[in-house]
């Protein structure tokens, strides 16, 4: 086991037992856990993970596209960038408890994510935010399953502070660390990234949402422009649609952290999310 996976299986191995300890006597979803959360109804900004909780035993998928032409590398001519490739990602979490649920992410370029998050605090009732400790491991190359390059892993522990305006706005702060942030440009010295995610939500209509999201890096390796991300979105029944414009293609954590390494300038691109 290489040291940059070691941290991240740690903390998810916490939330596991947790989420078994909390499962010794299950208990089916409250009300409040099934209700639809108008202020949050995603388990993601854009790319950022939410506070939101999966019910216990049900579960969601998510489907990501970013194109991989730039809106202005592509111009008029190439519909700005429609007619170009894209990294696509499919994800799939499951809720163990009312409280802890795990997921797996995957991206047409090979990458798998697995990660897991852990419901620390509801807000309400004297507390004036919503807490979550999210935690993320992610190899290259399949992970390493495939054995055709080696596959080098990226590491993420962060904490999702939430705080919910009525049932028309959400703000959130996400202090992230990854580790092992930095894996192609070894004349750089900086392995690892400290980042703070910014971002919210507002409900506009009684179904349209407008969402943003930057993450600027504070400490360590910081070798690219940031990621930021703009986006409208439509909520209908337990799907939510989403048109996103970013100013990378990054959907996982570690990509994230690495920020724009590819062309400059902004890619359109979208997020299906449905709940069972």
């Amino acid at each position: 086991m290489t040291r940059s996976v070691r941290p991240a299986l740690v903390a998810i191995g916490v939330l596991l037992w947790a989420a078994a300890q909390a499962a010794a006597q299950p208990a089916p979803p409250s009300p409040e856990e099934r209700a639809q959360r108008l202020a949050e109804p995603d388990y993601t900004l854009v790319s950022l993970p939410t506070s939101l909780r999966v019910p216990a035993h049900r579960s969601a998928v998510r489907i990501t596209h970013r194109f991989a032409d730039t809106i202005d590398g592509a111009g008029a001519e190439g519909l700005f960038g429609i007619d170009s490739g894209a990294q696509v990602g499919f994800e799939y979490r499951f809720g163990i408890t009312g409280r802890v649920d795990v997921g797996i992410h995957r991206t047409s370029n090979r990458v798998i994510e697995l990660f897991g998050k852990y419901g620390l605090a509801r807000q309400g009732m004297g507390m004036p935010v919503e807490i979550a400790a999210f935690a993320s491991v992610e190899g290259t190359d399949n992970f390493g399953l495939s054995g055709e390059v080696p596959s080098s892993h990226t590491a993420a522990v962060s904490v999702i502070v939430t705080r919910m305006t009525g049932d028309w706005a959400a703000f959130h702060v996400e202090p992230a660390w990854v580790h092992h942030a930095n894996l192609f440009e070894p004349a750089i010295e900086d392995r690892d990234t400290f980042m703070v995610g910014l971002g919210g939500r507002a409900r506009v209509r009684p179904t349209v949402y407008v969402v943003g999201e930057w993450v600027p890096r504070v400490a360590g390796y910081d070798s690219h422009r940031d990621h930021a991300s703009i986006a409208i979105e439509k909520r209908a029944g337990g799907h939510v649609f989403q048109l996103n414009l970013s100013d990378s293609v990054a959907t996982t954590m570690g990509q994230i952290a690495r920020g724009d390494v590819g062309a400059a300038g902004w890619h359109l691109g979208f997020n299906i999310t449905r709940r069972f």
